[in-house]
């Protein structure tokens, strides 16, 4: 069995590029983090490192065990957290918005349980307003939500959004009718506030046409012709059409997704953080 200490000063030599450097990292001289290098390539039978010249660099074979040391060291310290709090540290209680559901991120959320079987992950789809509020008075851990470019709170992070109007492709509403059709989720979501706002702005009367909780329902209604909406890019179907500047319909602005957690999150909700700013990294690179 491999040793975790004896990974962590090989992790830490190659890292720092010299056993001195190391040693001041693990806290140990230069010497005994020269042998517990010396103890691990005999327990292997294998050089793991070059030692020519001031620089220390990994051989081929310590190249190869590099990543499964780091790999190995973080699972210990994965353990280590469960095991020491094995309270609510043992759930994360993550809020998403609906377009974010059901788009990709539950195979993202199904790869991160099953690579964390002991940790149980409570995850909800809500509108952002309930996700804001819930996430302030502690009932999520970690939400993903939509909010303006002028929201203050603290985020780890926040990515612009692209949003847009759209009709129905075969079903377009008369669009220079008397009062113009909504389609929206209920009061208080930020994209029926913005639309209302937008048209209002314009001088234009408008109606609620349809009202849902639900982001297949409001897409189903656009897509059969009862109105219009705003929606995300990740949400927009090939039912539907979207409108554009000249037909007086410019992009709703200002808008942005955040991830915040609560300020006591734990260690696992960090790590399930990091995977969520890397989904909408890449999100946000396919948008632009």
């Amino acid at each position: 069995m491999l040793d975790l200490d004896l990974l962590r000063s090989f992790v830490s030599v190659v890292e720092a590029g010299g056993f001195t450097r190391a040693g001041e990292r693990v806290h140990r001289t230069q010497s005994t983090v020269s042998q517990q290098i010396r103890r691990l390539e005999e327990d292997l039978g294998q050089t793991l490192l070059n030692r020519d010249g001031r620089e220390v660099t990994p051989t081929e074979a310590g190249e190869r065990l590099l990543s499964y040391a780091r790999r190995l060291l973080a699972l210990a310290e994965e353990a280590r957290d469960v095991v020491a709090r094995p309270g609510p540290d043992g759930a994360v209680r993550l809020g998403i918005p609906e377009d974010f559901a059901a788009y990709r991120l539950a195979k993202l959320l199904a790869a991160f349980s099953r690579a964390h079987p002991a940790l149980r992950l409570d995850v909800r789809a809500d509108q952002s307003l309930n996700l804001k509020r819930d996430i302030e008075r502690g009932d999520l851990d970690l939400a993903l939500l939509k909010r303006g470019v002028d929201d203050t709170r603290a985020a780890i992070a926040a990515w612009p959004e692209q949003v847009y109007w759209v009709t129905s492709k075969s079903h377009p509403i008369n669009l220079d009718g008397r009062s113009l059709p909504l389609i929206g989720f209920p009061p208080g979501c930020l994209y029926r506030t913005r639309a209302i706002h937008a048209l209002e702005s314009e001088g234009r009367a408008w109606h609620m046409a349809y009202t849902s909780s639900s982001l297949a329902g409001i897409q189903a209604a656009v897509a059969a012709g009862m109105g219009l909406s705003i929606l995300s890019d990740m949400s927009v179907q090939a039912e539907h059409r979207v409108l554009t500047a000249r037909e007086g319909f410019a992009p709703i602005d200002r808008t942005e997704v955040a991830l915040v957690a609560s300020p006591d999150a734990s260690p696992a909700t960090l790590r399930l953080a990091d995977r969520l700013a890397e989904f909408c990294e890449k999100v946000q690179a396919k948008a632009a």
